[in-house]
């Protein structure tokens, strides 16, 4: 049996399978819309999906689960200055001063 037909099969089918169901909304445009209730679900899907990456790293250290960590206080600042300044730089500068400033001097306190 030859292999590499499989494999490039395999490719193929992958390829398609991740490409058709996005080009649908392209290719279908208006003739296929979605319900409301779906549209009004889907506005969601940004924060959810940045929620679900960013909130491993902050609430997951070592392995377990810490409620009070440097990276907590550090993404409370990023989002307060966020939205109180609406500025787009203060965020990453607030967030990374916190967490900085909470290490080092955990680290001095600790050790």
């Amino acid at each position: 049996m030859n292999y590499d037909w499989t494999l490039w099969g395999l490719f193929i089918l992958l390829g398609l399978a991740t490409t058709l169901p996005r080009a649908s909304f392209i290719v279908l445009g208006e003739r296929a819309a979605l319900p409301e209730s779906l549209q009004k679900a889907l506005r969601y899907a940004p924060a959810a999906a940045l929620a679900a990456i960013v909130a491993p790293d902050i609430f997951v250290s070592g392995g377990e689960l810490t409620v009070l960590s440097p990276r907590l206080a550090a993404a409370a600042a990023a989002v307060l200055a966020a939205l109180v300044f609406r500025n787009p730089w203060l965020p990453f500068i607030a967030g990374m001063g916190v967490l900085w400033g909470l290490e080092r001097l955990l680290s001095a306190w600790m050790g």
